[in-house]
C-alpha cells in the first residue's frame, strides 16, 4: 500500500489479553490479535481505536500501536 500523503511511515497495530492490569504481559501468545500494519498514524489510530472500543468489555483487553518506521530506521528523526 503507497502512502498517499507524505513519507510512508509504518505503523502495526496488535493486542491480546493482558496477564495483569499493570503490566504488558500477554496471557497467552498463541490469541494476540495483530489487527494490520498500516502507512501512517491516523490509520492506525483509527484501526486501534475500533479494536480497543470493541474489546471495553474485557479490562485486561488491550491493543498497542508500535512504531514500525522507528524500529527500520532508528537514525531518522520522529515524527
Amino acid at each position: 500500500m503507497a502512502a498517499e500523503q507524505g513519507k510512508q511511515l509504518l505503523h502495526l497495530v496488535f493486542g491480546g489479553e493482558l496477564s495483569s492490569l499493570d503490566g504488558t504481559e500477554f496471557k497467552d501468545l498463541d490469541q494476540l490479535d495483530v489487527v494490520g500494519i498500516y502507512p501512517n498514524y491516523a490509520t492506525a489510530y483509527d484501526a486501534w481505536k475500533s479494536k480497543a472500543q470493541s474489546s471495553v468489555d474485557n479490562a485486561h483487553m488491550r491493543y498497542f500501536i508500535v512504531h514500525m518506521h522507528r524500529l527500520l530506521e532508528p537514525d531518522q528523526a520522529s515524527e
